[in-house]
């Protein structure tokens, strides 16, 4: 994008002088409703009047670069998260530049250009949504009190955005379109990207990701996930133990890995099942390092047959607050399960907890700890059926490991509460099977209806608003 807007200067002397007297002696001109119209997410903000939508120019990250409107790309820079800061107020933050949107130099004039700043809560960058009723929102300042709006009626690409006093005319009103259901911020992958239930993890700059597959399928990428190759399957020839805890099992292929690392190894959790059985078993290798390919069987973690409550599939290590570890697990039955592990052992050595339960299925936990909480990601629904699978990516979060989880209602996971992270859209169905690494990227497969169905790899980066609730 070459159109620039409108360009001005900051006097950064004469601005650091307004941030500092902002800080002790704004005066708020806005009496803001507490009501929060539009949920926290990502969104394309476009103008009624010009049917363009907001554009930080280049996605440039620099202090101070315009806003203006374009015709809608898809990429990031077009892209805004919005945050809810309480009492009707919101802050707008660019996907690309990671700036929030203010007015420029705290103007307090028509006309005043709107740009991006690195996000300092203050007044200059908190605007007010009112609904108009018709799905369009006008979006006012609180610092100067004056609505965002397309400089001049242009309805031309690059056209500046300003803000003007309150005149309830279209070129003030903005439709709030949601990105937060799967249908953005894929990072652009290439290579070799068939996948179910995949697992990642980071070493030295070299990615690896395992995946459900003959002897566990795995790939690797050299230039931080985006490009992929194949490598050969961890363990090609099976285990011989494994038929004695699912004699049903067929040929050596493995359901959904976890690849963590924890004291000085790297431990890789899988589990062995059949279709529609509850008769199954999770297995553990360990390994010095990814990049050593050197894996020790450290045999059978746990199993359950018919007559268990629950189901022995989908692992997951987490590493709790405290640096002791925790296996949660499970899948249908009673639901996600979670047990401590002997730290050196890196098996069973405590009581089995029920984290989760859901009718029609729920499946594929992971578990992250941020700030204070510990977020509990699931898949529900039904996979593994191309593009009538159901699977979607939900989530809640607890004080403490063993939980409640509750979700963003307030519903406690256990009577089947869990927000909606990722429902796919209509090309990425049934999205699911998902991994965190670390907790700032999401890993996960989805079948591409724009290919027959196949499943393949997707992965994005993690974000959380400002109530620290995980989004896209």
């Amino acid at each position: 994008m070459t159109a620039q807007g409108r360009q001005y200067k900051h006097n950064k002397d004469n601005l650091m002088f307004s941030r500092k007297l902002a800080l002790g002696l704004l005066c708020l001109p806005l009496a803001a409703s507490a009501i929060q119209p539009i949920e926290d997410g990502t969104y394309v903000i476009r103008n009624k009047a010009t049917g363009k939508v907001l554009d930080l120019v280049n996605g440039n990250a620099a202090d101070g670069t315009n806003i203006i409107q374009y015709s809608q790309t898809g990429a990031s820079n077009q892209h805004w998260q919005v945050n809810y800061l309480g009492d009707g107020r919101y802050r707008l933050v660019n996907q690309a530049g990671g700036g929030a949107a203010e007015v420029y130099g705290w103007d307090n004039s028509d006309g005043a250009n709107i740009s991006q700043w690195a996000s300092n809560g203050l007044a200059i960058q908190q605007w007010l949504l009112t609904d108009q009723g018709d799905g369009t929102f006008k979006v006012v300042n609180v610092h100067t009190g004056k609505a965002m709006e397309v400089y001049n009626w242009d309805s031309s690409d690059g056209a500046n955005v300003s803000q003007w006093t309150d005149n309830g005319l279209d070129i003030q009103r903005w439709s709030f379109e949601s990105l937060d259901t799967g249908n953005a911020y894929h990072w652009p992958l290439s290579g070799n990207l068939g996948t179910h239930d995949p697992t990642a993890m980071a070493e030295n700059g070299t990615w690896y990701e395992f995946q459900t597959g003959p002897g566990i399928y795995r790939k690797v990428s050299f230039d931080g996930g985006l490009n992929w190759e194949p490598l050969p399957s961890v363990l090609p020839d099976g285990l011989g133990w494994w038929k004695n805890y699912v004699p049903d099992q067929e040929g050596i292929d493995v359901w959904a890995p976890d690849v963590k690392a924890y004291n000085g190894k790297v431990w890789l959790y899988y589990s062995i099942s059949t279709f529609g059985s509850r008769v199954s078993a999770i297995g553990l290798l360990s390994a010095p390092s990814l990049a050593s390919d050197s894996w020790t069987d450290q045999g059978l973690v746990l199993n359950t047959t018919a007559s268990s409550s629950y189901n022995a599939i989908d692992p997951d290590l987490v590493i709790d607050k405290d640096n002791k570890p925790w296996l949660v697990l499970g899948s249908w039955s009673s639901g996600i399960k979670l047990t401590r592990l002997n730290a050196s052992t890196m098996k069973p050595s405590g009581s089995l907890y029920s984290l989760a339960s859901r009718t029609g299925g729920i499946e594929a936990p992971s578990i992250t700890y941020r700030s204070g909480y510990y977020y509990l990601f699931v898949s529900t629904g039904v996979c593994c059926a191309g593009t009538d699978s159901t699977y979607q990516i939900r989530y809640g979060r607890s004080t403490s490991i063993t939980g409640p989880y509750l979700d963003k209602n307030g519903v406690d996971m256990m009577n089947g509460g869990g927000s909606l992270l990722d429902g796919g859209n209509s090309q990425w169905v049934g999205p699911g099977g998902q991994d965190l690494v670390g907790n700032g990227v999401i890993v996960r497969h989805a079948y591409d209806a724009s290919d027959n169905g196949n499943a393949k790899l997707l992965i994005s980066k993690l974000n959380w608003d400002s109530a620290g609730w995980p989004r896209y």
